[in-house]
């Protein structure tokens, strides 16, 4: 094994990676039926645990306070359990998660950037429509996927990488960098040491970073900046997002397959390779057509 095998592996291992598993996306806290409670603050009617923003980090990556607040909200909003029906009240938001002002105020700036709400004098901060809503953003792609709106949030996430991905993998093949492939190849060979060892955290850490790192040199700036989109759909497990989130030796072949497309600078193939490893789900090959040999 590489020392950089060896040294993500055991990364791995040790980091609390905040991802659901297997039959773990039922647990997140929203509220069943948002309905139910028209009229009364959201928060009363919303999980214990929520109480105390510091009780529950996990989702927060690090980010205090603050950070923890915006996912708590996030979800909320996401979820559905805080509407348009009512503005969200600062001190309302301070007292019920037991936060300061400041940590409010910054809480909403953050969501008003992701296009969640929007705050207007003498009307208040109000929940904005979906239409309005990043829905590129990491978080939202996150919560999304996390809550009520999961299945709809795979669906489309499938469909935009389908559309993304091949393309990027075509495009690289022509702007190929040895030291980049040769980091292509290093994350495969961690993918095939974490699959025999049945380490799916390593394994996805893998994943994410070759389909991150495919993208960037695509030499397509505009496509560069949708890597962030696909990172997100790689961190998103329990369903039919990626024909990469189970670990399997179909999977493991494929990603060779495109390194050694790119090494030849064959983008035909490697545009195929890659339209076979995100056709592998039913969900997928609903909506796009299956890949062709070339």
């Amino acid at each position: 094994m590489s020392t950089l095998a060896h040294t993500m592996m055991t990364a791995a291992r040790s980091a609390d990676s905040g991802l659901a598993g297997p039959g773990e996306l039922d647990r997140y806290p929203y509220a069943e039926a948002a309905a139910d409670r028209v009229g009364v603050p959201a928060w009363e009617g919303a999980d214990p645990e929520l109480g105390r923003v510091g009780r529950r980090a996990a989702g927060s990556r690090g980010r205090g306070l603050h950070g923890q607040l915006v996912q708590q909200l996030g979800q909320m909003i996401v979820s559905g359990d805080l509407g348009a029906d009512r503005p969200l009240v600062p001190e309302e938001i301070g007292q019920r998660f037991e936060v300061s002002r400041t940590v409010v105020r910054e809480s909403l700036r953050v969501l008003e950037a992701k296009g969640l709400v929007s705050a207007r004098p003498n009307v208040g901060t109000r929940v904005r429509p979906v239409s309005d809503w990043n829905l590129l953003d990491p978080d939202i792609i996150e919560w999304r996927a996390f809550g009520p709106q999961r299945d709809d949030q795979r669906r489309e996430l499938s469909e935009l990488r389908w559309t993304i991905e091949p393309l990027a993998a075509r495009l690289a093949a022509g702007h190929g960098r040895e030291d980049v492939q040769q980091r292509l190849a290093d994350m495969v060979e961690i993918m095939g040491h974490a699959l025999a060892q049945g380490d799916a955290l390593t394994f996805s850490r893998a994943d994410a970073e070759f389909h991150s790192l495919l993208i960037q040199i695509a030499g397509n700036r505009m496509l560069e900046h949708l890597s962030g989109i696909v990172s997100a759909a790689l961190q998103v497990s329990g369903g039919p997002v990626t024909g990469c989130e189970r670990p399997n030796e179909a999977s493991l072949a494929l990603h060779g397959r495109i390194v050694d497309a790119l090494a030849a600078a064959d983008g035909g193939a490697a545009e195929t390779a890659m339209r076979q490893l995100l056709t592998v789900h039913p969900e997928v090959e609903r909506v796009v057509p299956a890949p062709r040999e070339h």
